[in-house]
Formats: C-alpha cells, structure tokens, sequence
C-alpha cells in the first residue's frame, strides 16, 4: 500500500503530464505483478464494490474522531469527499502496516458479505493501522470512489515506457471486459497472444470539435463528411461465430441488441466494425431520436415488443478489423472502400447499414448539409482526412466533429446547491425555471458552464438571498436569468413541465435580462413540438 499511496501523491499533487508519466513508469518497473494489475484495474474503473455503506463509514469516523455526528455531517460539505473528510478528522498516526495494495484490495473485498459487527471491526482496526496518504487511500477504495487523474492513454504511454512495448498495442491489450480475478499481468501485458480474446475491442479513434468552421481545412478533396449521428457509438466484433458489441465506454452490451446477431449472416468471420447504434424503422429515411433508444440501453434482455417498437441498427462508418487482419493501419479511404465492398450486397433486412459519404467541393457545402442535420436527425458533421489511420484515442488534425449550435432558452434560477470537490464551499448546481403567468414551473438542472470566478459571484449572491432550506439545497429568489443550452428535448411526463432537455448546461448568465424576459412554458412546449 506504500508504493501505492506514493504513486497516488505524485499523480495527485501534478498537473504535469511528464511528472505523472515518469512516477507510473517508475511504478510498473517496481511493483509486484498483481498490485501492477490491480493498480491498472483501479485507474480504468474497474473497482470493488463498496463493502460498507457511507451511513455507516461517516458513524464510525465521528465516533472514532470523538466528534458528534451533526459536526461531522457539516464538515462533510465543506471538504466534498466523504474519503477526505473521514482522513482529516480522524486522529494522526504513522502507517504501521505493510501489507500490498493487493492484499488489502483482498481483504476489502473478503469483508463484503460480513455482518455489519465485523465490518465495523475491519474498519476501525484499519485506520488504526493506517495514516496519512495510506488511510485516505483505503477509505476510497471501501467507499468504491477511486478515482484519480491519470487517463486511459497516459496510462498506456507509462506501460510502454516501463515494458518497453508499443503503446497501441498496449492500448488495445487493455480493452475489454477483462478483471484481475480472470487475467494475470503476463496474459495481459506480456503473452505474445494478447488477441486470443475474440471480444476485445479496439481503443476507438476520437475527434477534435473543429472551431470557426470548415473554412481552416485545406485542399478539400483530401477530405470525406458524413454526418456524426445521435445514437451510441460502438464496434460490432465478430469472430469466432460469435457477436460482440462494446460501446465507447467500454461496456459489453451484446444482450441489449440481439438483433445485430444475424450480422454473423452477412459479413465474414474476423470483421470488427466501428459505427453508431441507432433506432431505425424499416422503410423511413431518417433514423429515430435520441429518446427512442434510451429504453434499450438499460435493459440487459429486450421484450420483444421493444425490439419491434424500437428496432436497431448499426450503421457502420469504418472498418478495422477484416478477415482476422487488423486494417486499422491503412489510410480512410481504403478502409472505407472495403467498408463498401462488404455492405454492397447486404438486403435491406441486414442488421448493418453503411453510413453514407456527403459529397462536397466547397465549404459552403457543408455549411448547407450542416444546416440540415436536425432534419436528418443528425448532430452536425464529421470530417475525416482520407488517408489518416484508424488511431487509439484523439490526435489533432485527422478527425474533426463540427456539431449543430445548441438549442438555448432563458430560464430562472430558483433553487441552489453546492457543489463537490473543490468547489464544495461555492454553489454551482442549479434548478432553473420557466414562466407561466405569474408562477414558475422548474423544467432542468444543470452545474456547468461559468467561470470560477462566476460561481463564486452567484455563490456569495445564493447566501444573502436564500428564501428556504431543503437539506443541502436553497431556494432563492427568482431573479437571475441564464441561458441554458442543450442537444435535445422530449416530452416527459415525470417532470413537472413535461419536458427532459438533453445535456443542459449554463452557456451564459444574463445579468442584462429582467425574470419578466425569461423564456415561457409555451416557448418550451414550442421547442418540443419542433425538436422533440
């Protein structure tokens, strides 16, 4: 747990990617293989379950810290993290214990299914044993909050600094659904065969939002459109006369679409697609909304009377993988022209359709098509440079996503809550409203979009102005407005104002506009009869 917590401070107190680099690289040459495993486990989110409830945690720490309760829950707060906050109040002391951070992960997770009396005794003895870097490690990991700065890729770039191996392919090594309980660092970051899983996915290839329009991109022929659709991005793996499929987020969600299992009918064995899942009736033009795909995602087994109401599809805009050979090397243009080949001949019953190419010469092209993408049910556009490579993650330059303008409303700011982290001690999480005669009627919340130095004006303003508390949350008087933006809207009948948006977020506080300007419940009820 040492090497551990050293680790974590280096990688805590540097905002430095070099730093962070240098102390994980230095780290996977020292440690034993297992906590190497389970450190690459911790910092991609594969994390144990929590063993005991924070209730109980933030009970045990006040007794333990000899504090009542009340002190401890405003504290709480304040400091943002329920980990911290048991680390700061309890009294000092120096580790005195030296067991690995695989050990403990062990012992964490042996602890799970005990009663609540021996949970308590595991626990206790623990910060007894524990201090400092060491005890806050531990109370992350039994609150299931490890979370730490260090991505996907720099962590990829400190294993190929430290094994001497190339990083894509380390990359692609730690895709999957893999678990330290079913693998072993040889299998995963050495084993000459590290593809012997048939449903590893690759590390997809992100873009950059282009700024300013496509007028900054040179030579246009070099480039090929199509539009960035509104569904799930994912790969569709096939081999071993089996189906696959992964979202961006790296979760298998093969159950949830049984209908791209008759894929395996019309593509060869060894073909891994990348593409988005979409709700698409047979015979209409346009793929359905957002909103129509949400049932599916959370649910592990569709009825069938959702796979007919909502019917999906892949439609596929690259190729990485054909006939067992990875082709993610080869320029856009000849994957995609394979790409082509293979769906040419597919009947329309096919569970995988080709994403079609916008055809463009000049700028004002695809300034057109963009203006058209909400009628296509799309999000903007993306460019693609024709002979860029099928890269792991975001390289500047090759891919380019030039989304829609968002749609806005102003609204009212009705009710306050603090935030987390370090921004505990402002107010940053916001129920907006919009006005219906003389009343207001909440329709969204959202926390992101100023400056710090906004939220700290909206914050000291929140506390001179407060009307009523609610637990953590205030209400305040209506008299702010902001302009929130967001990618959608859809009837719902759970909210008070019969609208969700999708992503809303604050875009501007407008200190120039009186609540009488504020947008109306009919001016939200407009949008969704043209948006929704």
């Amino acid at each position: 747990m040492k090497a551990f917590a050293a680790l974590f401070t280096a990688i805590d107190q540097s905002t430095k990617t070099t730093i962070k680099v240098n102390a994980l690289a230095e780290y996977f040459k020292a440690a034993d293989d297992i906590d190497k495993l389970w450190t690459i486990a911790l910092f991609s989110g594969r994390r144990p379950k929590r063993a005991v409830s924070t209730t109980r945690l933030r009970e045990w720490g006040a007794e333990v810290a000899g504090i009542p309760l009340w002190l401890f829950e405003d504290c709480y707060p304040i400091v943002g993290d329920l980990a911290e906050t048991i680390a700061l109040v309890l009294p000092p002391n120096q580790t005195t214990d030296n067991r690995p951070l695989s050990q403990w992960i062990n012992d964490l997770r042996a602890v799970y299914k005990a009663d609540e009396t021996a949970k308590k005794v595991f626990v206790l003895d623990a910060w007894a044993r524990l201090g400092g870097t060491e005890r806050f490690i531990f109370n992350k990991l039994i609150t299931g909050g490890m979370r730490v700065g260090v991505s996907q890729k720099l962590m990829t770039r400190a294993l190929a600094r430290a094994t001497d191996r190339d990083e894509a392919e380390l990359a692609h090594r730690l895709m999957g659904n893999w678990h330290p309980d079913d693998t072993t660092w040889h299998a995963l970051i050495e084993a000459q065969d590290a593809s012997a899983d048939a449903s590893r996915p690759y590390p997809f290839h992100l873009a950059y939002a282009l700024e300013g329009g496509p007028e900054a991109l040179e030579h246009p022929a070099d480039w090929r459109a199509e539009w960035k659709w509104d569904g799930i991005r994912g790969q569709l793996i096939l081999r071993g006369g089996e189906y696959f499929v992964w979202s961006r987020g790296e979760e298998l969600m093969t159950d949830r679409f049984p209908e791209l299992a008759r894929a395996v009918d019309y593509l060869p064995d060894g073909t891994v697609l990348d593409g988005e899942l979409l709700v698409w009736h047979p015979g209409t033009a346009h793929p359905a909304r957002f909103n129509t795909l949400q049932p599916r995602i959370g649910r592990k087994t569709v009825p069938k009377k959702l796979l007919k109401e909502a019917p999906v599809v892949l439609h596929a805009y690259d190729l990485l993988e054909w006939q067992g050979e990875d082709v993610r090397h080869l320029p856009f243009r000849e994957r995609r022209a394979q790409l082509e080949t293979a769906c040419a001949a597919m009947p329309e019953e096919a569970p995988v359709k080709l994403s079609p190419q916008l055809k463009f010469s000049t700028p004002a092209d695809l300034h057109a098509y963009r203006d058209g993408a909400r009628d296509a049910q799309a999000e903007g556009l993306m460019l693609k440079r024709a002979d860029s490579p099928y890269l792991a993650g975001r390289k500047k330059g090759d891919w380019w996503k030039w989304k829609l303008a968002p749609l806005t409303i102003d609204a009212v700011m009705i009710y306050a809550q603090s935030g987390s982290g370090r921004r505990a001690n402002l107010f940053t999480d916001f129920t907006f409203a919009v006005r219906d005669g003389e009343a207001l009627v909440p329709f969204t919340k959202a926390y992101s979009g100023l400056t710090d130095k906004e939220f700290r004006e909206i914050t000291a303003w929140v506390r001179k102005n407060t009307l009523q508390r609610f637990g953590p949350v205030r209400q305040v008087t209506p008299h702010h407005v902001f302009e929130i933006a967001f990618e959608g809207i859809q009837a719902s009948p759970r909210h008070k104002s019969g609208v969700a948006l999708r992503f809303p977020r604050m875009l501007r506080w407008r200190q120039d506009k009186p609540l009488a300007e504020a947008n109306t419940l009919d001016d939200l009820n407009e949008m969704l009869r043209l948006y929704g």
